[in-house]
């Protein structure tokens, strides 16, 4: 199994139960089965479409805390990514209930959504390039893990275009290039040994408050149901 990298398995492992308790969430259960009940998922679509404009900035900011023109490039592809696919996705599925996008951008935050989206926006207004790929990671990384896990038969249809953009090729290969970038500002910047070095607990902690941000927004997901 692919896990994105060797830095990535190793800041997850820091993370614990936390980061169980993010990709084996009750939300991500019931998605799974098909009984998570609509008014839940639309309000999680609904929060979670105002989250992504804010991470896409927050990967926009990415390319100008780069240090090299492929660190650029993997950035700039991912604001790509979240912008013409992801984004498109919770469009298409809103319409089918009768929201439209001017809809959408008007949703009101929950408290939840702005504590995850500004804490990662300040790691990197705040921090270094690693210290904002390190909260940016618990999403990206962990929705390829969720969405390679679950099987969109299961849920017979009811949530399965979910399932299969997150599990889907060119998700994966979005998580697979993130994990690469992330190995490869960790060398640059930390050197051959990482964990050895004055930053590694610092990192490892910034990622452990990101994931139980990260599991907070399933929590005001499923509280809408």
């Amino acid at each position: 199994m692919n896990q994105y990298g060797t830095t990535f398995p190793l800041w997850r492992a820091s993370a614990g139960v936390h980061w169980d308790a993010f990709v084996e969430h009750a939300f991500v259960s019931q998605l799974a089965d098909g009984s998570l009940p609509r008014a839940a998922f639309l309000h999680y679509l609904r929060q979670d479409y105002v989250f992504l404009i804010h991470f896409s900035r927050a990967w926009a900011l990415a390319v100008t805390k780069a240090d090299t023109v492929s660190e650029m490039r993997i950035a700039a592809n991912t604001v790509q990514a979240l912008i013409c696919d992801e984004m498109e996705l919770h469009l298409r599925l809103c319409a089918e209930e009768g929201l439209d996008e001017e809809t959408l951008f008007a949703t009101e935050e929950d408290p939840a959504n702005i504590a995850y989206t500004r804490y990662v926006l300040d790691a990197g207004h705040s921090g270094d390039f690693l210290d904002l790929l390190v909260a940016l990671a618990p999403c990206v990384l962990g929705y390829g893990e969720i969405g390679r896990r679950l099987d969109p038969a299961a849920t017979h249809g009811a949530y399965s275009d979910w399932i299969k953009t997150y599990g889907g090729a060119d998700y994966q290969e979005t998580c697979e290039a993130v994990g690469a970038l992330i190995d490869g500002a960790v060398a640059r910047r930390l050197g051959d040994n990482p964990q050895d070095g004055p930053r590694w607990t610092a990192l490892c902690n910034r990622f452990r408050i990101a994931t139980r941000l990260e599991a907070g927004f399933w929590d005001m997901g499923l509280a809408a149901g």
